[in-house]
């Protein structure tokens, strides 16, 4: 059983940066590939990027490729997501998902799911 715990959101003007975290719970955390995924109001929840277990290969919508970058830390249980040159289609309740198949990652059929963390990005 892995839990996963979102935090770093909050409110950030245009062209600002956050950096969110997903801590987890377990000690196979190594062993799963990450996620970040978002929900803005009234739309469905959207892909933004992905890890291996190993670090490598990230992979990134083209909404956030450039700005976004997915890390994480295996010895620290964590996953982060750095996020430059804020929009405000940005704004949105952002997830973190784990899974030991990269694929039901990517197609938001992760086993586990965190509780979001939102983001407002002003104009």
């Amino acid at each position: 059983q892995v839990q996963l715990v979102e935090s770093g959101g909050g409110l950030v003007q245009a062209g600002g940066s956050l950096r969110l975290s997903c801590a987890a719970s377990g000690r196979t955390f190594m062993h799963y590939a990450m996620g970040w995924f978002r929900q803005a109001p009234g739309k469905e929840r959207e892909f933004v990027a992905l890890i291996s277990w190993s670090g490598g290969a990230p992979y990134y919508a083209d909404s956030v490729k450039g700005r976004f970058t997915i890390s994480r830390d295996n010895a620290k249980n964590t996953v982060y997501l750095q996020m430059n040159s804020l929009k405000p289609e940005d704004t949105a309740v952002y997830y973190c998902a784990a899974d030991n198949d990269q694929i039901r990652v990517r197609v938001q059929l992760a086993e586990y799911w965190g509780q979001g963390t939102q983001v407002t990005v002003s104009s």
